[in-house]
């Protein structure tokens, strides 16, 4: 049983020289795989934010009701939303520019002034298509945009996408709203106060930019005292404006009980974009068209289910982040963990390029850096027996005794050094050099 123990004893003590030799070895890759990690970790993206800011329109609009949707949707992702009200497109495309407290924003397509610069953009997501309504006394027969010359147009806010969607067609049309003669006048009005004012005579026409779906169109076609224009070369717009889509409404869509509208109308309409500038971080667009995704895909009048948000419609360069989000999913980490969980594995992935650059040739070096270890704590014994050696050819041993001594302070020694059992043929043998060598000695001496 002690026999046993012993064993035991001695099994457990190499295993643990193994390990301490292992590490011995190893610990300095560790330390330098360790401290390109370090290294690379500053070059990663820092952590996304948690609040954002979006720049949207007006309370009673379409685009802060989208907005306050997303940000319901990405509160339970522990993302804030701040959605600011603005007066409109212009505006948030201005912000966008100029406000670093404006992350991103619900942008008509087409509504970007020359003036404001555009490189310091990029869409995220074409969200939903917006048609350009005008509504016009059913006395007026205007068959094209030019037949308004002269007429008085409620346009929306100045800095509305309405009024600068509108600006735009009648300019393509030859039509000016510089107040020269001829020139088509454009009232800077809220969308209610403009129908008021149609419905009092007090102006021709009234331009929106608003879904068929809501109230506001569906109680202006059902108006027999209002008529909405058709745009009978709404292919020739499309082709000549890439951010417009043809749109044609068909008859009783809006309200197949009242037959609403009575007659197909054709329409043209830009798409509502989700827009940030460059300063937005990449880690917070996949949350974001999840959000979108979750809120139009279920499509609508002029859409089918799984069409929106798509890259369509885009004025700006597209995120490639958001290109391969919409192209293929998300991610399998983005799909099955936490958002920060899944946030902090993408960015930390950029880091595994160092590690394995130096942990592969590292590790690769390791065992032959390990052998050199346990053989050299053997062979240096064997410098002491070369010159033993060497003094016993040139017939230099002068103090045998001395020599005797070295080599029994080896044995004892050797007898102390532990080196794992793949090593131990070299420690044998060293032992029998030493062997030779005493009985060459002890017949010198003789």
């Amino acid at each position: 049983m002690k026999s046993d123990r012993n064993t035991s004893q001695t099994l457990l003590q190499q295993v643990r020289q193994h390990q301490r030799e292992v590490l011995r070895t190893l610990g300095p890759a560790g330390v330098i795989t360790l401290l390109g990690f370090v290294i690379a970790f500053f070059f990663i993206e820092p952590a996304p934010p948690r609040t954002l800011v979006i720049a949207t329109g007006p309370k009673d609009g379409v685009y802060y009701e989208t907005g306050v949707a997303y940000a319901r949707f990405l509160e339970s992702k522990g993302i804030k939303i701040v959605v600011r009200e603005t007066a409109g497109s212009i505006e948030n495309f201005r912000l966008l520019n100029e406000d670093n407290d404006i992350d991103l924003a619900i942008v008509q397509a087409g509504a970007k002034p020359d003036s404001i610069p555009s490189d310091n953009l990029e869409a995220l997501a074409s969200l939903y298509l917006e048609p350009i309504w005008i509504f016009h006394r059913t006395d007026l027969k205007p068959n094209r945009l030019s037949d308004f010359s002269g007429k008085v147009i409620s346009a929306g806010q100045a800095e509305s996408g309405t009024h600068a969607l509108i600006k735009l067609l009648f300019k393509a049309n030859g039509i000016t709203s510089d107040g020269s003669a001829g020139a088509v006048t454009l009232v800077n009005e809220d969308t209610s106060t403009g129908i008021e004012r149609l419905r009092s005579g007090e102006i021709d026409a009234l331009a929106a930019v608003v879904s068929p779906e809501s109230e506001l169109v569906a109680g202006l076609l059902s108006d027999p005292s209002l008529k909405a224009f058709s745009f009978q070369r709404q292919e020739a717009y499309a082709r000549r404006f890439s951010f417009l889509e043809a749109i044609t409404l068909e008859k009783g869509v809006v309200d197949l009980g009242e037959d609403i509208p009575r007659e197909p109308v054709k329409l043209v309409g830009p798409y509502a974009n989700l827009v940030a500038n460059q300063q937005f971080h990449d880690a917070l667009i996949p949350p974001l068209l999840e959000a979108a995704t979750n809120q139009h895909y279920g499509g609508g009048l002029l859409s089918n289910a799984g069409d929106l948000p798509s890259l369509n419609g885009s004025e700006f360069p597209i995120s490639e982040i958001a290109r391969d989000y919409l192209t293929h999913g998300p991610s399998l980490f983005q799909r099955h963990m936490n958002f920060w969980v899944a946030s902090l594995i993408d960015r930390v992935k950029i880091m595994l390029i160092p590690l394995v650059a130096l942990l592969f040739p590292l590790v690769k070096l390791a065992p032959p850096v390990y052998r050199w270890r346990m053989r050299s704590r053997i062979y240096n014994w064997y410098t002491i027996l070369q010159d033993v050696e060497k003094d016993l050819r040139d017939g230099k041993i002068n103090d045998l005794s001395h020599h005797l001594e070295q080599l029994s302070g080896m044995e004892q020694e050797l007898a102390e050094l532990e080196v794992p059992l793949s090593y131990m043929q070299e420690l044998y043998n060293l032992q029998l050099h030493i062997d030779l060598v005493r009985r060459r000695l002890n017949a010198e001496s003789t």
